[in-house]
């Protein structure tokens, strides 16, 4: 066996000899015959194939590709066939697959994998996919193969079940663990094919085959586009739906089990619950469903080692999907999925499951909180503090050192995320966001923040000061981004929920804002942010959010110099008062010949959110006038006291509710107090009428007294 592999290597060596010297067509044909046999016999080594390259390189390859003239008794492939194994060869080189000159053969490649099969042909398609998967691998090849048609060509090579099929779904496995985006983009149509055809063998599988196809379908459950969006898509989620509630209805062992709720859990990742019919069945379905993400979530956290398995992380991560799933239905009011029974057996169990990651978080060393998983346990984690404040209060308290200490490492690391099936969708295609684990935290710290005993272990654990340098950083962000008006980003999210965490701080601990130097650091963003950020109409909550806390802090640190009259104080009180001024305006009333009081039309899509936060402001605002002596000339500026004193005057007081009457009134009285010439104002629009007309007493009152102390100070 050895003479014969010997006299082999001996033959293939003459022959690339005469590969180098031959002195005519025939004579390197009949060389190269040779070559390429033992080529697809397996007998050629490393060494050897970079010596064939060096032999005849790649011009030699193209020639045969494109030759129309076969040799006499050969067939008509015989050239391209002998191209495309000498290509094949030289793709097992790294360096040379990711070669231009392999790259602009990828044209050829799709037109191999479409061109009828013959069953002399399958020797050629089986060279291509070797070239397509070295393709695949080299640095710019999965952006050539995209742009060159590969995708489309693999799916229809795919639908046809022709020979090697079975790796072009290999391959389209791979192209979209690195190009999802960018696959979909372009082939969104043939992509759909392939998945209906998976998701109808799904459906139809009673043997392995359906476990199987549970780990190649989440490959092709695209996050954009939506699949409910046509009905072809539809029709994928309905079968995918059927064949999950006929696997998971079933005895099922942890091996079966484990791909079916990684199926379930891409699909809900792309899709929510809409996948999920209304309906009896639809709503056991989903009950299931949580409740086995929850036993398993308990299963494997609750051990002492519990993630030392294979492929244990990834399973209980896409459980987590199912478990922030379950809490977004039990929550949900308008058209639920679930019944009040079914909402409060679900929020028990995933109780217990989030006492097991709130056990496992316990247990984590320093040495691992780069670990991804950690991640996703505390976005989870997040979700449901966001959401569920009663339950697990102790646990969470006592986890909390942990909680700031983690987000704030990251926060100062900046680290890096790769995109986990439960963690927010970020680029497959190797671009990297910050693991920004604070702002999956920040719902539930503005719960925790309103109690005493969890927030003063967030002051203890220093989070006032991270929250600070977090919201600098968001603005940067926010700052950077167009200013066109966009859909809700996450951070604006994250800014509107730090907000309220310091609004929750600046009432409940004031002593803190005096003396805790990160509230000064943050008066001075806020005073230079919302004269940005009030013309941008788009961001109106973001800019309710910044005033209502500018001015509430304010009221707490007027004697800082920043407020002292500053350019920046001035511009911000401005803004504000604009903010504060613009709410209101005055309407024909439909069921009279007079005038409403009515919210501005700029104001009336987003009043719901920033309704509280106006109110809040007012009386805010109201609260600086004493202490800033020089606002009142600031409202006289701005003609807000006119413009005010103007609409109460002409719309009707059954327009006004009561808590929008003691709103006006106690800026008014503020205002008639501090400043002579505000009460003039008032005054001469017919201030003492009105007041007496919607009620405002201490306005009156104010008036009344003021103008007595002029007219004695007038008779002496």
């Amino acid at each position: 066996m050895a003479s014969d592999s010997g006299d082999r290597l001996a033959t293939l060596k003459r022959c690339l000899s005469v590969l180098r010297d031959a002195k005519n067509d025939s004579e390197q044909f009949a060389a190269l015959l040779l070559v390429t046999k033992a080529i697809r016999a397996g007998e050629v080594d490393a060494k050897t194939r970079r010596q064939i390259f060096d032999a005849i390189g790649f011009t030699f390859p193209t020639r045969l590709l494109i030759s129309q003239q076969p040799p006499a008794d050969c067939p008509p492939h015989t050239f391209r066939a002998l191209g495309l194994t000498l290509l094949a060869c030289f793709c097992t080189d790294p360096e040379l697959a990711g070669h231009s000159q392999i790259l602009n053969k990828i044209p050829t490649f799709n037109d191999v994998l479409l061109s009828p099969c013959n069953p002399d042909c399958t020797s050629m398609v089986d060279d291509v996919y070797q070239c397509l998967s070295a393709v695949l691998a080299a640095a710019r090849g999965p952006r050539e193969l995209v742009t060159k048609g590969t995708v489309s060509a693999l799916c229809q090579a795919y639908l046809n079940g022709g020979h090697g099929s079975e790796r072009a779904l290999t391959l389209l496995v791979g192209l979209l663990a690195v190009a999802e985006a960018r696959c979909w983009q372009r082939d969104a149509p043939q992509l759909l094919a392939v998945l209906s055809k998976l998701s109808s063998d799904f459906l139809k599988a009673e043997d392995m085959t359906k476990f199987e196809l549970c780990d190649v379908l989440p490959h092709f459950i695209p996050l954009s586009p939506p699949l409910t969006e046509n009905s072809q898509g539809s029709e994928c989620l309905c079968r995918l739906y059927k064949g999950l509630a006929d696997v998971l209805g079933s005895k099922l062992s942890q091996s079966q089990r484990d791909p079916a709720l990684k199926l379930a859990a891409s699909l809900v990742q792309a899709c929510g619950a809409e996948w999920i019919p209304a309906g009896s069945a639809g709503s056991k379905f989903l009950a299931l469903l949580v409740n086995l993400a929850c036993v398993e979530v308990r299963l494997t956290l609750e051990e002492p080692d519990p993630l030392e398995a294979e492929g244990k992380k990834e399973v209980v991560t896409a459980c987590y999907v199912l478990m922030e799933m379950g809490i977004q239905e039990c929550l949900r009011e308008e058209n639920p999925l679930l019944d009040n029974v079914q909402k409060m057996q679900l929020m028990r169990i995933m109780e217990e499951a989030f006492g097991a990651v709130i056990f496992y978080l316990r247990q984590v060393k320093q040495e691992e909180l780069q670990d991804l998983f950690i991640f996703a346990s505390v976005r989870v984690l997040g979700a449901w503090m966001a959401e569920e404040t009663s339950s697990l209060k102790q646990e969470i308290c006592d986890l909390l050192p942990f909680l700031v200490d983690y987000a704030r490492k990251l926060f100062k690391e900046g680290s890096p995320a790769v995109s986990l099936p439960q963690a927010e969708v970020v680029s497959t295609e190797g671009s990297a966001l910050p693991q920004d684990a604070l702002r999956f935290l920040l719902p539930g710290f503005c719960h925790l923040t309103a109690e005493d005993r969890p927030r003063d272990i967030l002051i203890a654990e220093g989070a006032p000061a991270l929250l600070c340098e977090y919201f600098l950083r968001q603005w940067e962000v926010l700052t950077s981004e167009s200013t066109a008006p966009a859909p809700l980003t996450s951070t604006e999210m994250s800014l509107q929920t730090t907000c309220g965490i310091f609004l929750n701080l600046v009432v409940t601990t004031p002593d803190l804002v005096r003396r805790d130097k990160t509230f000064s650091s943050l008066m001075d963003v806020l005073l230079k942010s919302l004269p940005l950020l009030l013309p941008q109409k788009h961001h109106l909550v973001l800019a309710a959010n910044v005033a209502t806390l500018g001015l509430m802090m304010a009221r707490i640190l007027a004697g800082s110099a920043a407020l002292q009259g500053t350019q920046c104080a001035k511009e911000f009180f401005a803004a504000a008062i604009r903010f504060l001024s613009q709410a209101h305006t005055a309407q024909a009333d439909p069921s009279s010949d007079g005038l409403a009081l009515a919210v501005s039309p700029a104001y009336a899509s987003t009043w719901d959110d920033i309704r509280e936060l106006w109110f809040l402001g007012m009386q805010a605002w109201a609260g600086c006038v004493p202490l800033l002596p020089w606002l009142p000339h600031a409202a006289l500026q701005a003609r807000w006291l006119q413009g005010l004193a103007q609409l109460l005057s002409h719309v009707a007081p059954a327009s006004m509710d009561c808590e929008l009457v003691t709103a006006f009134q106690a800026v008014l009285v503020e205002l008639a107090r501090a400043s002579q010439q505000c009460r003039d104002v008032i005054l001469s629009h017919h201030g003492m009428e009105w007041a007496n007309l919607y009620g405002m007493a201490a306005l009156e009152q104010c008036l009344a007294e003021q103008g007595g102390a002029s007219s004695t100070l007038g008779g002496k």
